[in-house]
């Protein structure tokens, strides 16, 4: 069933439900972001939040797009239903009650049906996300720890394990790159081409590949230190956030005396 088609079949057959209140497209398609590959996010204002007699109802709903495949009712969050169709239309529900729609912008939703004008009562613009001190220390910390485990991976020639470090470094980066651009809507995971510059994205494509030999390990861990650490020295003092150099320090000198590793950057 094409999306549109489905939006239109789901919103008819709740827009006269007693006890529904309000149903808002989210994520993307709430954005004016989505493309032929998204899946379809809703926001429903329920009287009753995430009642069980709710979840009923929006498997009744969904169930006229087509066969569900795959149902999952309030597994990864309360207030959240992920379905999938037999055509693999992507399906997801976060309802709310009246009252819990305060973290909600006009911004980032697309009224389908409105009873009680909630709409009308949101903030306009979704704020520039700046991460919060403590957020932004551990996500820097946390790369610092895992380049600290590189001694162990090697001493006990974990090279698979290793490789799982690199792509958790990866990550971060990923993660720091997108805090650059300060995008307001990210968007799921399968959303990066938008969040980035090209110069970016030339920084991810040149590093090389996670390969589970020794070598490779210890270059690949090398690789993101010297892309992630200066950048995020930058957005630190940017953000006031203070920078862990004794724990960084600390870290170097451990990976110096135990392989021979010197930093790959200058921190000055």
């Amino acid at each position: 069933m094409k999306h549109t088609d489905a939006i239109d079949a789901i919103t008819g057959a709740l827009r006269d439900t007693p006890g529904i209140k309000a149903l808002f497209l989210s994520g993307s398609y709430g954005t004016g972001l989505e493309d032929a590959y998204s899946d379809i996010d809703f926001v429903m204002v329920a009287a009753d939040g995430a009642s069980d007699d709710v979840a009923g109802l929006w498997h009744r709903a969904v169930s006229k797009t087509g066969e569900i495949v795959l149902w999952w009712d309030r597994t990864v969050r309360p207030v959240l239903i992920n379905a999938i169709t037999e055509d693999w239309l992507r399906i997801d529900l976060m309802i709310l009650k009246p009252d819990q729609m305060g973290g909600q912008k006009q911004d980032s939703l697309k009224p389908l049906f409105d009873h009680d004008r909630i709409y009308d009562t949101l903030p306009e613009v979704t704020a520039k996300p700046i991460p919060t001190p403590a957020y932004a220390k551990y996500q820097f910390e946390e790369f610092i720890r895992i380049l600290g485990l590189l001694p162990l991976a090697v001493g006990r020639k974990e090279y698979i394990n290793g490789v799982l470090g690199v792509f958790h470094l990866r990550n971060l980066l990923v993660d720091l790159l997108i805090a650059e651009t300060g995008v307001r809507h990210r968007g799921g995971a399968l959303h990066l081409n938008r969040l980035i510059t090209e110069d970016q994205k030339d920084i991810l494509t040149a590093l090389p590949p996670p390969v589970a030999t020794r070598d490779q390990m210890i270059a690949g861990h090398m690789a993101y230190a010297k892309a992630y650490l200066p950048r995020a020295r930058r957005l630190a003092k940017q953000w006031g956030v203070d920078w862990p150099e004794r724990f960084e320090a600390a870290t170097w000198k451990q990976l110096n005396n135990t392989l021979s590793i010197e930093r790959p950057y200058n921190p000055d």
